[in-house]
């Protein structure tokens, strides 16, 4: 049994199915990657997860640590230790880095605010820098919002693109905040169309069309990203010589 148990999920908006009978189990203490091509609803099946705004009408059930929480609000969820951070960071207008930290902090009084943002590489200069700030970049936000994921230690950590916008030396930061996310005792799945970030997790889905086509291993999901494609009957499937029939 999986920490997060997914069974026949489905979502359409306007009878177009985004999301098609998914079911899968993301165990606990590991780090799993969805990985697939763009539009194959990877960020709707994310935002199902969480219970986000306009994507809570979905067919299926959906288990938590052995519980549906299907009926559970965003902040219910998140309650119970689910969390998602999205490919780009949420704005808090009003809080300075240092504050946002200490804020969502699972131990406010024992929380290690410099030490956690020194891991992920920012600068004191950028401790009192409002959350929201202008002057902060893509990259800084993002390394923001991951130290603010490891003072929070939830259960689970749902990441949408975590190697967006970020530079190859803040992609190494990023990786070892996963690490230590998992050495917390926190459950990562990375949501991804990058195999460097692919090459992080232990266990992978490969998602396309709203399914789940091939799930095992990551150096076996791989092969996905090396022009190969597992037997489907999508119009689009490559041939033995990896050309689109376009049929």
């Amino acid at each position: 049994m999986g920490l997060l148990e997914i069974k026949n999920l489905s979502f359409s908006v306007e009878d177009y199915n985004i999301l098609n009978d998914i079911s899968m189990d993301v165990w606990e203490g590991y780090i799993h990657a969805i990985v697939g091509p763009n539009g194959a609803g990877k960020s709707t099946f994310s935002a199902a997860v969480m219970g986000l705004e306009g994507f809570r009408n979905i067919e299926g059930e959906l288990y938590f640590d052995g519980e549906q929480i299907n009926e559970l609000s965003v902040d219910e969820r998140a309650r119970k230790g689910i969390t998602l951070a999205w490919q780009e960071p949420a704005r808090f207008e009003g809080l300075t880095v240092r504050q946002l930290i200490k804020t969502g902090a699972s131990s406010k009084q024992n929380c290690d605010t410099k030490g956690i943002l020194d891991s992920m590489g920012l600068a004191p200069s950028h401790y009192t820098n409002r959350a929201a700030d202008k002057t902060l970049s893509g990259g800084e936000r993002k390394k923001v919002e991951l130290a603010s994921i490891l003072a929070m230690k939830p259960r689970l950590v749902m990441l949408d693109e975590p190697d967006s916008g970020i530079d190859v030396e803040s992609l190494h930061r990023i990786k070892n905040a996963i690490t230590s996310l998992k050495e917390n005792g926190v459950t990562v799945l990375l949501i991804t169309h990058s195999m460097e970030v692919l090459s992080w997790a232990e266990h992978a889905f490969l998602m396309c069309c709203g399914k789940i086509v091939d799930k095992g291993k990551t150096e076996a999901v791989t092969q996905y990203f090396q022009g190969k494609c597992i037997p489907c009957d999508h119009k689009n499937r490559p041939n033995l010589n990896g050309d689109i029939l376009n049929e």
